[in-house]
């Protein structure tokens, strides 16, 4: 029977690279995904040593691996020359390189994946083959769709006292700026990029927690105007204007700064990221962008 271009079908939805799985394509090309393995969890790394002369055995940490994903299922299309093509195009999407790899589910999950294994594909009709193809995500995480951002300048302070003055007086300062507020949805701590942009003298980003841990980056060189200073908290890269690593001239203290996950009631996690410089300028600005991760 034939198909409606775009049209969802039963079952499970995916979208890997340009084909989208468990949809039908502008060609009137269904794909069906029956099998989706691996996306619940990866598997995890750790290990566990007798105690000498004793019960039990010291466990060491536990860290979750990388995560291999199976998507399998029918493809159904109305000519043999529009399969072969749709085939085709499920070979080039299960990539060599960095694929994105999307999942439908109630809050739609992506992963970064690349091809693992052979892609397996076999005509059942003329116009019905099987397929089945392995991606391995690098980072076990499972990231939000929605890129979550924020901006801020310097933190600048109005009011205080102002000259002549009349007595008695009172003091009072206010700071506005400076500082932007992340938050996880996730059932994993999630790393944000943060982005530096000059002019502004050794800028500082500090990350407060709810239970009052700092954790700071100081960066002890310059930004000119123009320059960007790229800050990966998960790769541990430091990266000026593109191409140059600045890794060396960035001091980490307790740690790079991540979000956490969320609580288990589901309220999101909450960390406010400070941008300070002993020196002002108006148009220096810290971006962080990040996405809520799952498991």
């Amino acid at each position: 029977m034939p198909y409606t271009p775009g049209a969802a079908l039963d079952g499970m939805g995916a979208t890997l690279g340009a084909v989208s799985l468990g949809a039908v394509d502008a060609d009137g090309v269904a794909w069906y995904l029956q099998t989706l393995e691996g996306w619940d969890s990866p598997e995890v790394r750790s290990e566990f040593t007798d105690r000498e002369g004793d019960h039990g055995s010291w466990a060491s940490p536990v860290y979750l691996g990388s995560r291999p994903v199976t998507l399998a299922g029918t493809i159904v299309a109305p000519s043999r020359s529009l399969l072969d093509q749709a085939m085709g195009r499920l070979r080039v999407a299960a990539g060599l390189t960095d694929t994105l790899l999307t999942v439908g589910e109630t809050v739609p999950k992506q992963a970064v994946v690349r091809r693992s294994g052979k892609p397996l594909m076999q005509y059942v009709t003329n116009t019905v083959a099987s397929y089945s193809v392995m991606v391995t995500a690098a980072d076990p995480r499972r990231y939000s769709t929605t890129l979550q951002s924020g901006t801020t300048n310097l933190p600048t302070t109005t009011g205080g006292l102002t000259f002549p003055v009349t007595f008695p007086i009172t003091l009072s300062a206010t700071t506005v700026a400076g500082q932007i507020t992340a938050a996880n949805f996730g059932s994993m701590d999630t790393r944000p990029i943060l982005t530096i942009s000059g002019p502004v003298v050794a800028p500082t980003v500090a990350a407060l927690y709810q239970d009052g841990t700092v954790k700071q980056l100081v960066y002890s060189q310059d930004l000119q105007s123009g320059d960007q200073l790229v800050i990966d908290t998960d790769a541990h890269t430091v990266t000026l204007n593109g191409n140059a690593s600045r890794r060396r001239f960035i001091t980490v203290s307790a740690g790079w700064p991540t979000i956490p996950a969320a609580a288990a009631d589901g309220s999101p996690a909450v960390v406010a990221y400070q941008f300070q410089s002993s020196t002002y300028n108006a148009s220096a600005t810290l971006t962080a962008s990040w996405r809520s991760a799952w498991m």
